[in-house]
């Protein structure tokens, strides 16, 4: 991974593509920083993301960023951390159950992934495998997770799509 690389990892849920990702950053010598993006809105996520913090271990720091997430990337970038972020389609989520400006956001998300200058690795989950969600609001969110992983992937060096544990390099 080069100095300012971008890495993009997608998949599907529990498809091993956080375990992966958090390999190859702990691979590079600096610090880690681990942007979450995940609520605990209930006790089981709530139990999830502290083992999670534990998991992870004491070399990463973790910043919450639910929703201001190209402002956590820009603040990492400044520091030239290693950055790992978990997950955009959380991040797509959490922004459009508060009814934020969703393409601003993202626009945003992708300035600031072109502008950092240091190592970012991105998980998401590949929602668009199954089958056209039956309301309004899931169509949404998978039509905008869709468009943001395109948009991802054409500007990032590396991209991976995991299933099973395995890699597949798509670019």
């Amino acid at each position: 991974m080069t100095k300012n690389s971008l890495t993009f990892f997608l998949g599907g849920a529990r498809s091993g593509k956080s375990r992966l990702a958090q390999e190859m950053a702990e691979s590079q010598h600096g610090s880690l920083a681990y942007l979450a993006t995940g609520q605990a809105f209930d006790a089981e996520m709530a139990d999830r993301i502290a083992r999670h913090r534990t998991d992870r271990g004491p070399r990463w720091r973790t910043t919450d960023c639910p929703l201001d997430l190209p402002a956590a990337i820009a603040r990492e970038a400044v520091l030239g951390n290693i950055v790992l972020v978990d997950c955009l389609t959380l991040w797509t989520s959490n922004l459009l159950l508060s009814d934020a400006d969703l393409p601003a956001a993202q626009a945003a998300l992708l300035a600031a992934l072109a502008a950092a200058r240091c190592p970012v690795i991105l998980i998401s989950n590949e929602t668009g495998l199954g089958i056209v969600p039956d309301n309004a609001l899931a169509r949404q969110f998978r039509d905008a997770a869709g468009r943001l992983h395109q948009q991802v992937a054409a500007l990032a060096d590396t991209v991976f799509f995991v299933a099973a544990g395995l890699t597949l390099r798509l670019k």
